[in-house]
């Protein structure tokens, strides 16, 4: 079977692929990964073969993200995947033209032409694409391939579309421009089927479609394991990662780094903190250790809690190692993320000029967070690794 996997170039986007890449390559099949050209390092410095389609532009530079743009990002989902029952068709129509103008027009006809093109010289049997590069779904049934879409988070735009539809809208901007290239159809919105990598507790299903569950694989790029990491803690080993998004693309973290820290100066743990060296506080307390960069599975597996923004890979690999989360939560569906979270016992949730210690100390002291921890972790136990799911991906490819 010849496998297309397709994104365009966020690094994140591309990580959450790689592990049912590999799956499928170690099962035999041929994988390729088409984004644009200058993305190809990241797709082979993660063992896969890359194929070079559109022209490079940085996709957030295109999408013109001004201040304003960003303080909406931080503050939740934009629109319309803020939707609920009660937002007016009117409004979620308002806000499909603003998503396909600025957002996804802007990453995707710059991959279509090559994309449809290589499709139908290579002749795929599966496509996938992560759920906001449409431009797979397009090339998909140019070549008349089977296609899905692998969520790297909640299925916000299945929701969405669902609520959208039932309101009977009088305009679809998502169709029209999608219809441009070929026959409209639904599945150029949500794929055939769709592969969900949430923990079960917070996933989100719309109504009618088909989710394939796969067990999250922890992938953050090449890493090296420090030495430092290789000896056991001699106190509680605490993480604290807000991910790259806030520093790459948003200049900064939603917290005062340097006050946080200073609130946890006196507790007995080791504070392992993940910050650039350009944004790292002039003198950390004793009690932190801060580095660029270490690899969070590793890092997770020795300690007794993480401080996490509830990002999507984040707070996957920290579940699952059964450890409680002190969530601040970061962008898009970061809030959401963390309500769960705190529903599911596992989390206490804090807002970013909230004081962290106390809070820590709770999850630390109090056994029922690491009880509910563990539950969480058994239901994962429970989905599909990556190389579980590919028969299902097989025969649903050839039943397509």
């Amino acid at each position: 079977m010849r496998v297309l996997f397709t994104c365009y170039a966020e690094k994140t986007h591309f990580l959450a692929m790689a592990p049912l890449a590999w799956a499928l390559r170690t099962a035999g099949h041929e994988v390729v990964v088409a984004s644009r050209p200058g993305f190809a390092g990241v797709i082979t410095r993660a063992g896969l073969t890359a194929v070079g389609i559109g022209r490079d532009r940085d996709p957030w530079r295109a999408m013109g993200y001004r201040p304003e743009t960003v303080a909406r990002v931080r503050s939740g989902l934009p629109a319309p995947y803020d939707a609920t029952p009660e937002t007016p068709v009117e409004t979620m129509t308002e806000g499909y033209r603003r998503a396909v103008a600025g957002w996804h027009k802007v990453v995707n006809v710059p991959l279509v032409p090559d994309l449809v093109a290589f499709a139908r010289a290579w002749r795929p049997d599966l496509v996938v694409w992560e759920p906001t590069t449409f431009a797979g779904a397009v090339a998909a049934k140019a070549a008349g391939a089977a296609h899905a879409r692998l969520l790297f988070g909640l299925d916000i735009f299945g929701l969405t579309r669902d609520l959208y539809l039932a309101g009977n809208p009088a305009e679809d901007p998502l169709a029209d421009w999608l219809g441009r290239y070929t026959d409209f159809s639904e599945d150029l919105v949500t794929g055939h089927f769709t592969i969900d990598q949430l923990p079960p507790p917070l996933t989100g299903h719309a109504p009618g479609l088909t989710y394939l569950p796969m067990r999250y694989t922890p992938y953050g790029g090449p890493a090296v394991v420090p030495s430092w990491l290789r000896t056991p803690p001699a106190r509680p080993r605490v993480a604290l990662t807000l991910g790259l998004v806030a520093t790459d693309r948003f200049g900064g973290y939603p917290i005062d780094l340097g006050r946080t820290l200073d609130d946890l100066r006196d507790l007995d743990v080791e504070l392992v903190a993940t910050v650039p060296r350009d944004h790292r506080p002039p003198r950390p307390p004793r009690n932190t250790r801060l580095v660029e960069f270490a690899p969070l599975d590793p890092l997770a597996a020795t300690c007794s809690a993480v401080i996490h923004h509830a990002g999507f890979g984040t707070l996957s690999t920290v579940a699952r190692h059964a450890l409680p989360h002190l969530v601040i939560p970061g962008d898009v569906d970061g809030p959401i993320f963390a309500d769960r979270l705190t529903r599911e016992g596992v989390a206490i949730t804090a807002g970013p000029d909230e004081p962290l210690r106390d809070h820590l100390l709770d999850l630390l002291g109090n056994p029922v967070y690491t009880k509910n921890a563990e539950a969480l972790k058994a239901e994962i136990d429970t989905v599909p690794t990556p190389n579980q799911l590919v028969p299902t991906l097989e025969e649903l490819a050839r039943s397509r």
